[in-house]
């Protein structure tokens, strides 16, 4: 059982923090994209504990399939891919007729896309809760630092806190609920 205090504290979010008692989610609280113009609701949970947490998960698939129905009505007609060599390779076809198209291409990958110099946070609310890039640019094709944010890091963290007085077996409920994939935690 994880109090709202105990998620808090932890750094949880998604899941973690909806199946005890909060109702944040990033694309409600901090809105981007198109999720301002979109209907849905945040289930939350009471308990805190790992029912809470599986429950949670299958209204959040409820509430998907109603946030995809409405944005597949929202989605405008016509091309879904720019034209801008510098940004976005050239179709095969058009390399093999242009030699502008085909120098993009050898620019693009071989250069790669320069970023003005500075730094940005951007978040999103993941499957498993916010999912986080700090950016540093140096102006130059490569960042300078990149730091992820992954929201299983801090729930994993947190494994002993959430098996203490709990048996053996439990364990994999617990492991489960907080649905880490240790790909994801690997640092």
């Amino acid at each position: 059982v994880v109090s709202q205090q105990e998620a808090l504290d932890w750094g949880f979010s998604g899941v973690m923090v909806r199946g005890s008692g909060m109702a944040w989610d990033l694309r409600r609280s901090q809105p981007y994209e198109v999720y301002s113009e979109l209907d849905f609701d945040i289930p939350v949970g009471k308990n805190g504990d790992c029912y809470d947490r599986y429950l949670i998960r299958m209204e959040e698939m409820r509430q998907s399939l109603r946030i995809m129905k409405q944005c597949i009505e929202m989605m405008p007609g016509g091309p879904v891919r720019s034209d801008d060599g510098k940004i976005v390779p050239p179709s095969r076809a058009e390399m093999k007729r242009s030699m502008e198209a085909l120098i993009h291409h050898f620019k693009l990958y071989t250069e790669g896309y320069h970023v003005p110099e500075g730094e940005v946070y951007a978040a999103v609310e993941a499957p498993k809760g916010e999912f986080g890039v700090f950016l540093v640019s140096d102006g130059g094709n490569k960042p300078y630092k990149c730091k992820i944010r992954a929201p299983g890091y801090a729930h994993l963290q947190a494994m002993d806190h959430l098996c203490k007085g709990h048996m053996l077996a439990d364990v994999a409920a617990i492991l489960g609920s907080i649905d880490i994939v240790f790909g994801e935690v690997d640092r």
